[in-house]
């Protein structure tokens, strides 16, 4: 039987004022939808491409300036099982995709308010204008027949489809999905159509690899596929994101240039998908901004898009800072007095507690024979200190045995792991993962994922999923410049956990820098030692600021910052503030307004900021300030150089 290609393609359109050259005869239908402050726009529509076909477009406006101009959405779908049951000729199953028509269109609007278990802020809006565009299809082919295993299959065929949009103040966000139908309808997902055309002289922060590093360029000669979240700055001054959301049970989504149309961007999937209707496909969404830092405080836009906790008890989830040990009881014993002194939370076991974490034969269950480790008694040691243990296990002693190492993790008294080596990408893997946060909740323990895996916000519906790497971090030494473009970029995307390495003589940054980036980086489970022992620490006062700073906020504001050059973000827990201001490879003066404070109250500021003429090997000076809202602080900040500051109500 040959192969059946069923391309299915919709689209949606935001218009401003743009200029849509489209000649009235050949639009078939249109429809436009706003978000709540009527600044983002976009209409859909469709026109005839040919005597038998017709094709679905959007655009996207804000503020009637054009931020995607007329582009394709679609899915593609293989159905050649379906067809063959139906006993249908392929040659009439596939008239179905063509002139798909517009039955009806649903608008409503929500605004309501939650409470995250935690994050970046300790109140979210989830306030959007929806628009659900249902298509319909219906073909007659005879009556009952007996189809494969002697099961009755209505020749009479039904194709829906709806097209779900939403418009935020933040961003546009839209997905297929497939309704249950009478019949059932298997779906193998071949890919998408999916598109975004940029006006001429768009540029891109692209990255090849979750783990890589970032090049500025334009839309064109890319060498190979982008990562999501990307970047994008226009040449009308609006900062753009391109993200996927809820991407659970699918296959992840890369970016690469159309080979044909200029200045486009196609989606690119991992590999094909298998599903069964009712089917949601994930989230594409367009984040807009006025300035790129509007995007970074947008990004509950992505824990929006996914699904409500679904965990009842949460008591046991408890966020914290990190430090990592050795593999013996000694060390591990060592790093809880260091963590207990340092009011951090957790000591971290690393690869190879429990032998070769390559081969398959080890075994999770038990810590190998070659180990000085006493897990139990460095678990029980921990909680007389008030200190929980991570452990980490590579997926390939997960992979069988998810039950049997969760439940003696349990048994040992573990309060989290770090999945290591993940497999990510393919539907089979993706599902895995999350199946696997799943059942980590049932035995009560926090996970975090390393490696290439990417969020999509499944910390909103299952928050024991505290954070993940997908992120070139201090482990790979990379320079200030590239940490100036992750909060624009990477941490669009939810929690990056970036394992920040204060003592190791390889950073490549200033050490008041490194100070900055436990408030600069957002992950409700930080590492501030990685590479560090508790040896390493000579009284370096400094360290208070690791010593108080939070890994959860009830607010936060990004102040200022350019892509690639500097950022300053305020994080806020109860009465106190945190800033952490960093700067790329150039030094440069920043200014930092203190208009987040209350008016008419005085309050002290620690300031810990660089100072060469130090004799200190961490060089960071230490000065206390009385501040108010009305005080601006100004800093000259070295090359690679940052500052770090907390403020207290005097």
């Amino acid at each position: 039987m040959r192969k059946l290609l069923i391309a299915l393609t919709l689209a949606l359109a935001i218009v401003g004022q743009i200029n849509i050259q489209v000649q009235a005869q050949s639009v078939v239908a249109e429809n436009e939808l706003k978000s709540p402050d009527g600044k983002l726009q976009f209409e859909f529509y469709q026109k005839q491409i040919g005597e038998n076909k017709t094709q679905m477009y959007y655009t996207v406006s804000f503020g009637g300036k054009p931020v995607v101009l007329e582009s394709e959405l679609g899915i593609l779908i293989e159905n050649q099982l379906f067809e063959s049951a139906l006993g249908i000729e392929n040659d009439q199953a596939q008239l179905w995709c063509e002139n798909l028509g517009l039955k009806s269109v649903e608008q409503s609007a929500t605004d309501t308010i939650w409470t995250p278990v935690y994050g970046e802020r300790s109140v979210v809006r989830d306030s959007y204008t929806e628009m659900v565009l249902h298509f319909a299809k219906y073909e007659e082919s005879g009556q009952m027949e007996e189809g494969h295993g002697g099961t009755s299959y209505d020749k009479r065929r039904s194709y829906q489809m709806d097209l779900v949009v939403r418009a935020y103040n933040e961003g546009i966000a839209f997905r297929y999905h497939f309704p249950e139908t009478s019949n059932g309808l298997f779906l193998h997902i071949a890919g998408e159509q999916t598109s975004f055309t940029l006006p001429e002289g768009t540029m891109a922060w692209y990255e090849r690899w979750a783990q890589g590093p970032y090049s500025y360029l334009p839309l064109n000669d890319w060498l190979d596929e982008c990562e999501r979240p990307l970047t994008l700055e226009l040449k009308n001054g609006l900062s753009v994101a391109l993200l996927e959301a809820q991407m659970v049970d699918y296959s992840r989504g890369k970016f690469k240039l159309d080979d044909e149309k200029a200045n486009t961007i196609d989606l690119t999937m991992y590999d094909k998908v298998d599903a069964i209707s009712p089917y949601s496909t994930p989230w594409r969404v367009i984040m807009v901004a006025e300035t790129p830092g509007e995007l970074l405080e947008n990004n509950d836009l992505v824990l929006n898009l996914n699904t409500p906790n679904q965990i009842q008890n949460t008591s046991w989830i408890k966020p914290g800072k990190v430090i990592r040990s050795n593999l013996t009881t000694t060390e591990a014993k060592e790093c809880v007095d260091f963590a207990a002194e340092r009011n951090l939370q957790y000591v971290h076991l690393d690869a190879g507690w429990y032998g070769p974490e390559m081969k398959v034969a080890s075994d999770a269950t038990s810590v190998s024979p070659t180990r000085d480790l006493d897990m139990q008694e460095v678990v029980n040691y921990g909680a007389s200190k008030g200190i929980g243990i991570f452990v980490y296990i590579n997926q390939r002693a997960l992979t069988d045995k998810l039950d049997e190492v969760f439940a003696q993790c349990r048994e040992w008294g573990i309060k989290g792991i770090k999945f290591g080596f993940v497999q990510i990408g393919s539907n089979r893997w993706t599902n895995w993962m999350h199946d696997a946060v799943k059942k980590a909740a049932e035995y009560q323990l926090m996970v975090d994922i390393h490696d290439e895996y990417r969020p999509t916000g499944f910390s909103r519906t299952y928050p024991n999923l505290l954070t993940q790497e997908g992120i070139r971090g201090n482990e790979e030494m990379p320079d200030a410049t590239h940490n100036t473009v992750l909060p624009f970029t990477r941490y669009l995307a939810g929690a990056g956990d970036y394992t920040i390495c204060y003592y190791n003589n390889r950073i490549k940054t200033t050490h008041a820098h490194q100070l900055a980036l436990s408030v600069v980086y957002y992950s409700p489970l930080q590492f501030l030692y990685w590479y560090d022992k508790p040896s390493f620490y000579k009284g370096e006062k400094e360290i208070a600021f690791f010593d108080a700073v939070k890994t959860v906020w009830d607010d936060t504001k990004v102040l200022n910052g350019e892509v690639g050059k500097y950022i300053t973000v305020a994080r806020r827990s109860g009465d106190e503030w945190f800033v952490g201001a960093i700067t790329n490879n150039d030094a440069r003066t920043i200014e930092i307004p203190l208009t987040f404070l209350e008016a008419d109250k005085k309050y002290k500021a620690t300031i810990y900021s660089d100072d060469d003429q130090l004799k200190s090997r961490t060089k960071v000076n230490i000065q206390i300030e009385e501040v108010s809202a009305s005080k601006k602080l100004t800093f000259d900040l070295k090359g690679s150089g940052g500052v770090a500051i907390q403020i207290k109500e005097d």
